[in-house]
């Protein structure tokens, strides 16, 4: 069966990569078996969600996915804010120190294989004493101090907007531009995440239209966050969007394993065969993962 390499988009799945309280990923199993069952299904890449880096043996796992022909997009960071509470804007300076020194470590992870580091929950959320404006003071000044960092790995950050439910802190697209274009940095952009934006965004298409070239990653879950399919989100005009503006990155499932973690994979692999398959018969986009520095 082929990969996605030769559709619209390459494809991926979130695998954690420790055992985590974060429902909407599958931790890591027979890891060897968990690869190839993605590679046989067609997926062209994993992404890794890592809560510590330091617990990743990395010769070890790029030499079994150099075996099973897998690439790695990006690194998740949220499972410090989850397990630990790690937080770029807690009141406690200790804390965002910890938080900084942690997405440092996933900088280094991510330059093993070039992918981007995702900001999103490990940004935390405003806790009692401090203002919104503080908080976002705090994310910015982290920002600036990861892109320099990021810059000398050659590795991007991807700010994701999410729900109001995990975070009062950038809900949307606008709001996560509005920190991260004063700053003027080329490597530091957007994830777009479909569950999220059906929840707060009044139009999915008019906040990719938006995003345009900020837009770096793409996390793909239907309405219920099950896999694309299995809710009431159309994603026909998702999917136009993401063309029309020239997108040239990965869809990457981050979905809850129901009703188990093999029938989701399956499932975004038939949801993206019937989806992209019709909607782009006129050939593929020309991926390429390389970004221009």
């Amino acid at each position: 069966m082929p990969g996605f390499e030769a559709m619209a988009w390459p494809l991926a799945f979130v695998l954690s990569w420790q055992p985590t309280r974060f429902e909407a990923v599958t931790a890591v199993g027979d890891l060897e078996r968990d690869l190839e069952g993605l590679r046989a299904l067609g997926y062209a890449g994993v992404e890794l969600a890592v809560r510590d880096p330091a617990t990743v043996p990395v010769p070890s796992l790029k030499a079994l996915l150099e075996r099973c022909g897998l690439q790695v997009p990006a690194i998740g960071t949220g499972q410090a804010w989850v397990e630990e509470g790690l937080s770029l804007t807690h009141p406690d300076p200790a804390v965002r120190r910890a938080a900084l020194a942690r997405l440092e470590a996933h900088l280094e992870l991510a330059a093993e294989w070039g992918a981007l580091v995702i900001i999103g929950l490990i940004r935390g959320r405003r806790m009692e004493g401090v203002s919104r404006a503080q908080a976002l003071d705090w994310l910015s000044e982290a920002l600036v101090r990861l892109a320099d960092r990021a810059a000398s790995h050659r590795v991007r950050l991807a700010v994701e907007p999410l729900n109001r439910y995990e975070t009062d802190l950038l809900n949307t697209v606008e709001e996560a531009l509005s920190l991260i274009e004063p700053l003027g940095l080329s490597h530091v952009g957007v994830l777009l995440d479909t569950f999220h934006a059906n929840i707060e965004e009044a139009s999915l298409e008019g906040a990719i239209a938006r995003v345009r070239d900020r837009l770096f990653h793409v996390h793909i879950a239907d309405s219920n966050r099950w896999a694309p399919g299995w809710g009431h989100l159309d994603f026909d005009p998702v999917l136009k969007a993401l063309r029309e503006i020239g997108y040239r990155g990965w869809l990457s499932a981050e979905v809850l394993p129901q009703p188990s973690s093999e029938e989701a994979r399956a499932q975004v692999v038939r949801w993206a065969r019937g989806r992209l398959g019709s909607l782009f018969s006129q050939g593929p986009l020309n991926w390429s993962p390389e970004f221009a520095w």
